[in-house]
């Protein structure tokens, strides 16, 4: 998973700090938004693992800090569901303005009622996740339960939740008294999906019956047995993060990719945009690309980093193949190597272009319990493996067009 930070301005002048999940080896065909939980931030370690899973499926994800949270300005004391919501749109915009339009909607607990209010106002929302999320916003009060009073009498109170200290002002409470999730439901006229486990105990499963209930098709619902509200097993927030991708497929448009196919060994594929180039090596699929600064995507590596990696895997082979057949105690053999274009010792024309030759340094690291004869023996044996018996031979390479059909 690629990450990049970013910053954008919400409504009210405030910067947010977000980061920006991209695949590894792709561009995205969609791109999503994630609302964290209340009083949570972008760095939870659910929201990462669903973020990452979603990257692997070739989504994009931007996750951000609400106002007054995590790394984004902003006095949390000011902010209220409704401001959420406006950050989640001011999101939407930054996307659509510099990247693509979020198709994709997922929010965590207070965040997936605040994904539900927000995805009404923006167009190009197809799809939307809710996890362990309230059917009703004031719901998140009952952790404010011990300060209500307080909060009522004096206007604020400072109110400890997992261990934090924040200031909770009565206009807050006053903001979710005034938001009713059920008309938006009705008329929310995009896919939802709702995920819930039946042991959360800081929102109950009911809360995910009423929210289904009061939806229109098409809705699904997806029970997370066994996990916490916060998905802080790891397997829970990656399986979680899988579902929705593959949920969310049948809503949005997914570019279909038509496999390479050959009666060669190898088929390689490059389009007229960049050099993020496609492989197939038998049946098994790669990427090679070029670094940034050659104006690649450093989505793979490059092709001198593959005849590299080629050398260094057929030496790995060569010398385990060998250890194994004398019954040596090879463990592991690590395999450094470099590439480059370098002169001759001693070159006598080393003016002449022609005088560089292809250079590579390879760096043997053998562990295990063997003699000096032995790890010199291996040395030699290096010398014989068939790629870099290849690279010192003569090559030739014979090169057609393929007929049109």
């Amino acid at each position: 998973m690629r990450s990049q930070k970013v910053k954008f301005t919400n409504a009210n002048g405030y910067e947010l700090s977000a980061r920006l999940e991209l695949p590894v080896s792709k561009h995205p065909h969609s791109y999503a938004l994630f609302a964290h939980v209340f009083t949570g931030n972008k760095n939870l370690s659910a929201t990462r693992h669903i973020s990452r899973a979603l990257t692997l499926s070739g989504i994009a994800v931007l996750r951000f800090d609400f106002t007054g949270l995590g790394e984004s300005e902003g006095d949390f004391a000011d902010t209220n569901f409704t401001s959420n919501v406006e950050d989640l749109l001011a999101a939407a915009r930054f996307l659509e303005e510099n990247y693509k339009a979020p198709k994709i909607l997922i929010g965590h607990s207070l965040g997936g009622a605040a994904a539900i209010f927000a995805a009404k106002h923006i167009a190009s929302i197809r799809a939307v996740a809710t996890i362990g999320a309230p059917s009703n916003p004031e719901h998140v009060s009952h952790l404010l339960s011990e300060k209500l009073e307080d909060i009522e009498k004096y206007g604020k109170a400072n109110v400890t939740i997992d261990g934090r200290s924040f200031t909770i002002k009565k206009q807050f409470l006053d903001d979710l008294r005034n938001k009713n999730m059920f008309g938006i439901l009705q008329n929310l006229n995009k896919a939802l999906l709702v995920l819930h486990s039946p042991q959360d105990r800081i929102v109950e499963i009911d809360n995910a019956a009423k929210i289904y209930k009061a939806a229109f098709h098409p809705k699904s619902f997806i029970t997370l047995d066994g996990a916490d509200h916060m998905l802080s097993n790891k397997h829970d927030s990656t399986y979680v993060g899988k579902l929705i991708a593959s949920w969310v497929s049948r809503y949005i448009e997914i570019p279909k990719e038509n496999p390479l196919q050959t009666n060669k060994q190898v088929v390689v594929r490059l389009g007229s945009d960049g050099y993020t180039t496609e492989i197939m090596a038998g049946r098994h699929g790669l990427i090679a690309d070029e670094s940034e600064k050659l104006g690649g995507n450093d989505f793979g590596p490059s092709p001198y980093e593959l005849l590299s990696a080629s050398l260094g895997a057929c030496t790995a082979m060569t010398l385990q193949m060998y250890a194994r057949r004398k019954q040596w105690d090879l463990k592991e053999v690590k395999v450094h190597l470099s590439y480059a274009k370098d002169y001759l010792e001693d070159c006598q024309t080393c003016e002449k272009p022609e005088s560089k030759i292809d250079h590579f340094d390879r760096i043997i690291e053998l562990e295990g319990n063997l003699s000096e004869v032995q790890r010199n023996r291996l040395l030699e044996i290096a010398e014989k493996c068939p790629v870099h018996k290849t690279l010192h031979n003569s090559i030739v390479v014979h090169s057609f067009l393929k007929e049109e059909v």
